[in-house]
């Protein structure tokens, strides 16, 4: 027959259309796009290279947003005095690091930034002893009328502290015999107390939230190996709990040290702004602006140097605070 296929013949029959379509493809001009049409062409065909711009973009934005103002500060502690109306964008005009030794010699800053870093070392102490047992309760018992009352706790954090000023004044500037014994004055007004008490108060929900979720997520069956062994719940929240919740725990409290050691309303109403009367670090910052001059390179340096211990408790702790930012809130 005419039509069959001889012996050792190969026969490939091709589709007209695949033909026509890839003629078509080849014949077809390059589209002439502008710039950023070509940009989003290329985005969308390769989406990683796009992540890794988004990524490069939001980095150095936030580098620029965070560094640059304590790049700033840095360049007006080394400028001299007498040129500080010389200062450039990026380079002090001249170079005086004498700035750093002069704000001890000028003022005992040295005692503010230790009143600020002692009281925030107690009350984040505080913090986290307190939002540990209140934790345990909320994560791990059930009992009855435990959400509202969860909610009445976290429902204090809202209120902005100025609120809370004019009861806490009156209180802390009463004279009480009982408190005599302790202190001189027979008031807590200048006293460490008038401030980490109630900024505890303030930053104590925010750390029972945190310690909650984290305190939730673990397994019942430790804790029952704890009981069996004898030690009380107390006793298995400290040894099992607390340590297995470590990030959480380091979360709470790097925040809660920072918000202490930052704040300056009560601190500064608190007390009358002398070193000895435990003033904060920012009213030692502050008490470098006279009555007819502001030392600005001086407050500059001041400023870097009571920024040293947040940034070091945050290097040392940000592997924790890292991960209890992202896990805490994801209950397995």
């Amino acid at each position: 027959m005419s039509g069959d296929a001889t012996d050792g013949e190969v026969v490939s029959e091709t589709d007209p259309a695949v033909d026509i379509a890839e003629q078509a493809a080849t014949e077809e001009p390059e589209l002439d796009r502008g710039i950023v049409e070509a940009w989003a062409a290329r985005m969308i065909s390769n989406p990683q290279l796009a992540y890794r711009a988004t990524f490069y973009v939001a980095t150095i934005f936030f580098l620029v947003t965070t560094l640059f103002p304590f790049y700033w500060l840095l360049v007006l502690a080394l400028t001299p005095r007498n040129s500080l109306s010389e200062v450039g964008v990026f380079l002090p005009a001249g170079f005086n690091p004498g700035a750093f030794i002069e704000i001890f010699t000028t003022l005992p800053f040295h005692r503010y930034v230790f009143n600020s870093f002692l009281i925030a070392t107690i009350a984040t102490v505080a913090v986290l002893f307190v939002g540990s047992l209140a934790g345990y309760v909320f994560g791990r018992l059930d009992f009855r009328g435990r959400n509202p009352l969860l909610l009445l706790v976290l429902v204090t954090s809202f209120f902005p502290p100025a609120a809370f000023f004019i009861p806490l004044n009156r209180l802390f500037n009463m004279n009480v015999d009982v408190l005599r014994p302790l202190i001189s004055a027979g008031s807590l007004y200048n006293t460490p107390y008038a401030i980490f008490i109630p900024l505890s108060a303030i930053f104590l929900p925010l750390s029972i939230f945190i310690l909650m979720t984290f305190y939730s997520q673990i397994p019942d069956g430790l804790e029952d190996a704890a009981r069996v062994e004898g030690t009380t719940r107390i006793g298995a929240l400290f040894r099992v709990i607390v340590p297995l919740s470590a990030p959480g725990v380091a979360t709470a409290g790097v925040l809660t040290f920072i918000s202490v050691y930052n704040e300056y309303f009560f601190s500064s109403l608190m007390t009358d702004g002398q070193p000895e009367s435990w003033a904060p670090m920012l009213e030692g910052i502050l008490r470098f602006q006279g009555e007819f001059e502001v030392l600005y390179n001086l407050m500059a340096a001041a400023s870097i140097v009571a920024v040293l211990p947040v940034a070091i408790l945050v290097v040392v702790a940000q592997e924790k605070i890292v991960s209890g930012l992202t896990t805490g809130a994801v209950k397995e």
